[in-house]
């Protein structure tokens, strides 16, 4: 264990913490695996809300490549690499609590991607958004497959390949952040919005994120019954 990745549980909150911010919380493969392992333990958990923050000045600079396990195949590099990174995408679409995800400073490559990931992220104004991949003839194939569910294509495309940097307002019209706020009021806004949601029942709070996450891929009849039956079933269980 790398004591990089903290979870807490605060009321009906799970707080998940990367903290590694002398390094700008550049995360190794294996403190990929234990964001993985931390984000399962919550999803298994009766938290209503996961938090997922990070110490120091940046959320997260990317992906730290130093120490890697060698992988001289393809098949290895999938395993010893990639798969880390998907089970965290995986890990955060599959818990069914909504994942709530503060960021501040630098959000860079596989950050960028995990922020967008997240079913709500608020954002600090001076966050800042990048995919930089291509820097070192990189596809960030990894990173796009986190996104293209919530930001447009063509702003992806234009990310990848100029892979300029982009503030926290922009970040939010294309779609990786909620809500921005002054870079003073983060700590606030995520508290606010915690109370929020965890005076809701947890029924009503795995609907929501259960149609979200599967309605726009049905049909619009399918879509109709779903919300219907998610419905029926959080009333039904409102009246035991």
């Amino acid at each position: 264990m790398t004591n990089v990745i903290q979870s807490s549980r605060d009321g009906a909150v799970t707080r998940i913490t990367i903290d590694r911010a002398a390094e700008g919380n550049l995360l190794t493969v294996d403190m990929l695996r234990e964001l993985t392992a931390a984000f399962r333990t919550a999803a298994a958990s009766d938290a209503k809300v996961i938090l997922l923050r990070s110490a120091g000045t940046d959320f997260c600079r990317g992906r730290d490549v130093r120490g890697g396990t060698p992988s001289p195949s393809a098949m290895a590099m999938r395993a010893n690499v990639c798969e880390p990174i998907l089970q965290i995408y995986d890990a955060i679409a599959e818990a069914p609590q909504p994942v709530v995800c503060a960021v501040q400073g630098i959000a860079h490559g596989f950050g960028c991607a995990m922020a967008t990931a997240c079913d709500i992220t608020i954002a600090a104004d001076n966050a800042r958004f990048k995919l930089p991949e291509m820097e070192k003839d990189l596809p960030p194939s990894l990173a796009i497959s986190a996104m293209l569910a919530r930001v447009p294509r063509k702003a992806i495309t234009w990310m990848v390949y100029s892979m300029e940097e982009i503030g926290a307002a922009s970040a939010q019209q294309l779609g990786i952040v909620s809500h921005v706020v002054p870079g003073g009021e983060l700590d606030a806004a995520v508290s606010k919005l915690l109370a929020t949601m965890t005076a809701r029942s947890p029924a009503a709070l795995i609907a929501v994120k259960d149609y979200l996450r599967s309605a726009e891929h049905m049909d619009p009849r399918g879509a109709r019954d779903f919300a219907g039956n998610l419905l029926a079933s959080v009333l039904s269980s409102a009246q035991r």
